[in-house]
C-alpha cells in the first residue's frame, strides 16, 4: 500500500474542505455506501471480525478534521447547533463508554473490540453534526438529497447485477460473504423517503421520479431475501398512512398491497417466497424454538434463544450490563442493547429514537413545501421501519444504514431553520430551538 499516495489524497482533500465545506460532504455521502477497503488487521475482534479499515472511514476524519480546522479560523462559524437531538446522542455515547468502560475493568471487555466498536457509533453522529451545522439554505440540502438517492441508484444497479449469481444481493464491498441484511435495511430506509416525497409532492415530475426510484430500488430489496427488511416494509407503509395529507391514497394502496397479497405470492420471485416461508421449517439436529404449535427455522430460533441468554444475563448485570462487544454476539438490536449496555443503555437508545421520531414529525408539522414535508414523513417511515427490522438485525450499530440515516436526520432537521428557497408555498413555522454555540 502506498502510503505517501493516501497522505497526499487525504491532505488535498483537506485542503479542498476547508475552503469548500460542502464538497467535502459530497464525498462523505457518495463513499457511505461505495467505499472498498484499504486495509484490515490480522487480529480479530469480538464476533469474529477483523479491523476492517475502509476509504470512508478515512475520509469522515479528514472531512471533519478540516471542519473543526475551519471553525477554529472562523469563530462565527460555531461549533454546533443546538438541536433537538444534541442531548439524547451526548448521553447514549457517554452510556456506551462509560458500559464499555466498566467491561473492561471488569474482564468482560477484551483488546480493542470494544473501543472499536464504540468509535463507530460516534463516528455516525459525526455525519449527523457535520451536515447539519454546514446547511446554509434550502437547495444545498436538496442538492444534498439528490446526491444521496444518486448513490442508492448506483448501488441498486451493482445489486441488480448481483441477481443472475444466485446469491443473497448485498452491498457493493461488503466482501466474499456480503451482507444482505444491511443492504435491506439500507433500501427499506431509502424507499421510504422517496415513498414520502412522491405521496407528498404536487408535481408530477418529481413524483414519477421517487416512484421510479422506488421500482428500481425495490429490485435488490427483494434479492437481499432479507425477512427482517420485509417485516419492516408493511411497517414503514403504515408509517406513511398516519403522517400523509394523502390518507386516502395511501389507504387505497394499503388496501391493494392487501388484498393482492395472495395474487402477489404467486408473482412475487421464488427465492423471496421460498425466504419467507423457510421461517416456519426447523432441521433436524438444528436448535429448535417452538411458540405454540410453530417451530421455527435454525436462524429465527437463533435470535429467539439469543433473547432468552440476554435476558438471562441481563438479570446478573442490570445497570449498566457487560459493555459493547462485552456479552458476545446476537442479532437483534434490542436484546444486544440491553445486555451490553444495561438498562440505562437501553433507555438511552429508547429516547435517541423517540427524540429522532418526535424531532422527525415536528419538522413535517413545520414545514410547508409538499417536497419537504414529503422528505420528512419518508424519514419517520423509515424510522418505524428500521424499528422493526432491529427486531432481527443489528440495525443501529450497522455502518451502511446508519450514516445514511443521520444524515437524513440532519437534513430533516435542519430543514424548518434555513433560509426559505423562492417559492409560492407559505414561509415555513419558525423553530426557536436552533441556535449557533461556539
Amino acid at each position: 500500500m502506498d502510503y505517501a499516495f493516501i497522505l497526499a489524497i487525504a491532505l488535498a482533500v483537506f485542503l479542498v474542505v476547508f475552503i469548500k465545506t460542502e464538497f467535502g460532504l459530497y464525498l462523505v455521502i457518495f463513499s457511505m455506501l461505495l467505499s472498498p477497503e484499504i486495509g484490515s488487521g490480522g487480529g480479530g475482534l469480538a464476533e469474529g471480525r477483523r479491523i476492517i479499515i475502509r476509504s470512508e472511514d478515512v475520509l469522515l476524519l479528514v472531512v471533519a478534521f478540516s471542519w473543526f480546522a475551519k471553525t477554529a479560523v472562523n469563530k462565527e462559524l460555531g461549533l454546533t447547533l443546538k438541536t433537538p437531538l444534541n442531548r439524547p446522542i451526548m448521553l447514549y455515547v457517554v452510556v456506551n463508554a462509560l458500559a464499555t468502560l466498566v467491561g473492561y475493568a471488569t474482564g468482560t471487555v477484551g483488546g480493542l473490540a470494544g473501543f472499536f466498536y464504540v468509535l463507530k457509533y460516534v463516528e455516525y453522529f459525526v455525519v449527523y453534526y457535520m451536515v447539519v451545522n454546514n446547511l446554509t439554505d434550502r437547495p444545498q440540502a436538496w442538492r444534498l438529497v439528490v446526491a444521496a438517492f444518486l448513490t442508492a441508484v448506483i448501488v441498486s444497479l451493482i445489486g441488480a447485477a448481483q441477481i443472475p449469481s444466485g446469491q443473497r444481493v448485498s452491498a457493493p464491498f461488503e466482501g466474499t460473504e456480503g451482507e444482505p441484511n444491511t443492504l435491506g435495511g439500507y433500501l427499506l430506509f431509502m424507499m421510504a423517503v422517496a415513498g414520502g416525497i412522491a405521496l407528498e409532492t404536487t408535481r408530477i415530475g418529481i413524483r414519477s421520479v421517487c416512484l421510479g426510484l422506488i421500482a428500481l430500488m425495490g429490485v435488490p430489496f427483494a434479492y437481499t431475501l432479507s425477512r427482517a427488511s420485509f417485516l419492516g416494509a408493511p411497517f414503514a407503509l403504515a408509517g406513511l398512512w398516519l403522517l400523509t395529507t394523502r390518507r386516502r391514497l395511501m389507504g387505497g394502496v394499503l388496501l391493494l398491497v392487501i388484498v393482492a397479497s395472495p395474487v402477489a405470492v404467486v408473482l412475487l420471485p421464488k427465492p423471496v417466497v421460498e425466504r419467507v416461508l423457510y421461517t416456519f421449517e426447523p432441521e433436524a439436529g438444528q436448535p429448535t424454538v417452538r411458540l405454540g404449535g410453530v417451530a421455527f427455522d435454525p436462524s429465527t430460533s437463533a435470535r429467539l434463544i439469543s433473547v432468552q441468554q440476554a435476558w438471562e444475563g441481563w438479570t446478573k448485570r442490570p445497570i449498566l450490563g457487560y459493555g459493547v462487544t462485552g456479552f458476545g454476539f446476537m442479532d437483534m438490536q434490542y436484546a444486544r442493547t440491553l445486555v451490553e449496555t444495561g438498562i440505562i443503555g437501553l433507555a438511552a437508545f429508547l429516547w435517541l429514537a423517540g427524540s429522532a421520531l418526535r424531532s422527525g414529525i415536528a419538522s413535517f408539522r413545520a414545514l410547508r413545501d409538499p417536497e419537504e414535508r414529503g422528505l420528512a414523513a419518508g424519514f419517520v417511515a423509515g424510522l418505524v421501519g428500521l424499528l422493526v427490522h432491529s427486531i432481527g438485525a443489528n440495525t443501529f450499530i450497522i455502518v451502511r444504514i446508519m450514516e445514511p440515516f443521520w444524515f437524513f436526520a440532519a437534513v430533516v432537521v435542519a430543514l424548518p431553520g434555513l433560509t426559505l428557497k423562492e417559492s409560492t408555498a407559505p414561509p415555513a413555522r419558525p423553530i426557536r430551538q436552533f441556535r449557533r454555540v461556539a
